[in-house]
């Protein structure tokens, strides 16, 4: 071949990369190679390597699959001179979604993961709790928080098989198995899924399960109902692997507009219920119900999600949701776990810059719609997530159960799966207020199942304190909480009501952690765990928060008292409250008479001195 006929640099580099492409794709699909281009690696070949986590070459994790856009984000983070975190490195190196095998594996031997396979098998919902229990807890995910009596019975009798003997809610209307011995985890995972249930995805950097009101299809009040959407967004992430790249948790919620809050503002994706009525409807926008598009919610971080301008048509939003997670998992921050959640993003981007990034990868503008033109409800009963009321459905009750800081035995479990069938529709519907609903009692029937519940230990029944308590799990089941939060709020609740005559709801939310899983930031009252030094020793305290609120009393708590020893909490609490039923003026709620009084006054009402 003459010089003028010889391949330019351009085309050699075409044609090498062109023949490097086409092993690549026959590597990864088990074939032999044609070119210098080896398998596992051969003198020196380039290396390819797949199976057992990412596929490799040279050592270079190659983005293929559709986990390949959390994939490039980690070289594109590493091109960038920066540095993953080790999580971001344990994902790179073994998809958390491929360890079924060593999952059954470890459970066979009755051993717990090591190092970062603890984490990577949070994936699955199971979390080695060690030191505060050495055992597991597994997560579920149950959308919009219903399920079905036979479910109940059935993840009772499992938690008497294989983990504690008891069901504990969460403030996401989900359900969590605790005290699992390391030999009794594929049992779980194979009890769950056949009762219809699964973990796939309730715990690490995913998003978490999708909540809704708890009252949908059932609410008189309601503008549209959110539990099939919920629904709807919930399969469309099992069923969608890119859903499972993020790099951190990630939360979405669905409001009606009801008389139960979803708390949709907390989240990272609110959907929230409103009208456009017929005087602000034209052509292009139809009166009607839509969803306004809210971002950015994490309380723990002391933001609410805000809303984007952006309005959706009901069958418009999980569409939306996909979009807005690639784009996160493209962008979020791999490098610092404390900053890598999606508010982070919008800080820096601006919500205009997000919201165009969201339109390219959907390949479509979205609709706004100027805030004067949609009309928002407000149709929340604090209480009715307790006692029995009126559906929309005539002549059909549910009755809102108590469960002390969100906890029921095996045996409870399976006497509400009972009065489900015998006496309801047999759902069982979880809320975010670590209660649950039994929907679809008919009137002739309300006396037995006041009978059934109390027989059972529970109530449905509680006093203005108890309504309104949330507690995460603490100390006694989380290794990151600074205290025994379900233990003490119930001797919290206990000297509050045998003190005061509460007669309005107050919420008190108690967290173990700055993780802020029970969300102390929005209670009326917040209390966050901490260990306080008293002489020699340490013990329980919390710091305390006032004036916080969602919906349309949003707000995030500001700090009060610092490190309370518990034992001084409880009378300090009556003095708190006490003073707003002495000096509230008439109608006023505690969180406008905690935001109008300054901190000094609220002070002066504890009658209890910070630790030093």
């Amino acid at each position: 071949m003459s010089d003028s006929k010889a391949f330019s640099e351009e085309q050699k580099q075409y044609l090498s990369g062109f023949t490097f492409g086409a092993d690549v794709a026959r590597a990864v699909s088990g074939l032999p190679v044609l070119s210098n281009v080896a398998a596992g690696g051969a003198g020196g070949a380039t290396q390819i390597n797949v199976g057992g986590g990412a596929a490799t070459v040279n050592g270079q994790v190659l983005p293929v699959g559709p986990e390949r856009i959390a994939l490039q984000a980690q070289a594109d983070t590493i091109a960038a001179g920066k540095k993953l975190t080790k999580e971001e490195t344990a994902k790179q190196a073994k998809n958390p979604l491929d360890m079924w095998d060593e999952i059954i594996g470890w459970s066979d031997e009755g051993v717990f993961p090591k190092g970062t396979d603890a984490f990577l098998q949070k994936f699955h919902g199971l979390f080695h709790v060690a030191p505060a229990q050495n055992s597991y807890m597994m997560r579920l995910r149950i959308p919009g928080g219903l399920s079905h009596a036979w479910q109940l019975a059935g993840m009772s009798n499992l938690a008497d098989r294989s983990a504690g003997g008891y069901l504990d809610v969460t403030t996401r209307a989900n359900l969590q198995f605790r005290e699992i011995p390391a030999d009794q985890a594929s049992n779980m995972l194979y009890g769950i899924r056949e009762l219809d249930v699964i973990s796939l995805g309730s715990g690490g950097d995913n998003i978490r399960n999708c909540t809704a009101s708890c009252l949908s299809g059932i609410d008189p009040d309601e503008l549209i109902e959110t539990i099939p959407l919920a629904k709807r967004m919930h399969n469309y992430i099992l069923n969608s692997r890119e859903m499972y790249g993020l790099p951190r948790k990630f939360n979405i919620a669905f409001d009606g507009g009801g008389r139960i809050a979803s708390l949709e503002d907390t989240n990272d994706i609110g959907f929230k219920a409103v009208e456009v009525t017929e005087e602000n409807a034209d052509g292009d926008l139809p009166s009607g119900v839509y969803f306004q598009l809210t971002l950015g919610g994490i309380t723990g971080h002391k933001d609410f999600a805000r809303d984007t301008g952006v309005l959706l048509k009901p069958d418009e939003c999980v569409a939306v949701a996909g979009a807005i997670v690639r784009v996160f998992v493209k962008s979020g921050d791999r490098t610092d776990r404390n900053k890598a959640r999606l508010k982070y993003v919008l800080d820096d981007w601006g919500f205009d810059k997000f919201i165009e990034a969201v339109e390219a990868e959907m390949g479509k503008t979205l609709r706004r719609v100027d805030a004067a033109r949609v009309t928002s409800v407000s149709n929340e009963d604090r209480q009715a997530h307790v006692g029995f009321h009126e559906q929309k459905q005539a002549g059909r009750y549910y009755v809102g159960v108590v469960l002390p800081v969100g906890r029921i035995t095996s045996d409870q479990g399976r006497a509400l799966a009972a009065i489900a069938e015998e006496y309801g529709n047999s759902e069982v519907r979880w809320t975010v207020w670590q209660n649950l609903l039994l929907p679809g009692i008919r009137e002739a029937d309300i006396d037995n199942v006041k009978k059934a519940i109390l027989d059972c230990g529970l109530d449905y029944r509680a006093t203005s304190v108890r309504a309104g308590l949330v507690a995460c799990t603490g100390s006694a089941g989380c290794k990151y909480g600074g205290a025994d939060t379900k233990a003490t709020a119930m001797q919290l609740a206990a000297v509050l009501d045998e003190h005061l005559d509460l007669d309005v709801p107050i919420n008190i939310h108690l967290t173990g952690c700055h993780h802020s899983c029970a969300q102390h930031y929005i209670g009326d009252i917040g209390l966050i765990a901490c260990q306080v030094e008293q002489g020699e020793d340490m013990v329980d305290g919390y710091h305390v928060m006032v004036g916080g609120g969602w919906g349309d009393r949003q707000g995030i708590g500001r700090p009060l008292l610092e490190a309370i020893v518990f034992d001084d909490l409880p009378l300090m609490m009556v003095g708190l409250i006490g003073g707003y039923l002495e000096q509230r003026d008439d109608g006023e709620s505690f969180v406008d008479f905690a935001r109008r009084k300054t901190d000094d006054e609220l002070r002066a009402f504890t009658r209890v001195k910070e630790a030093v």
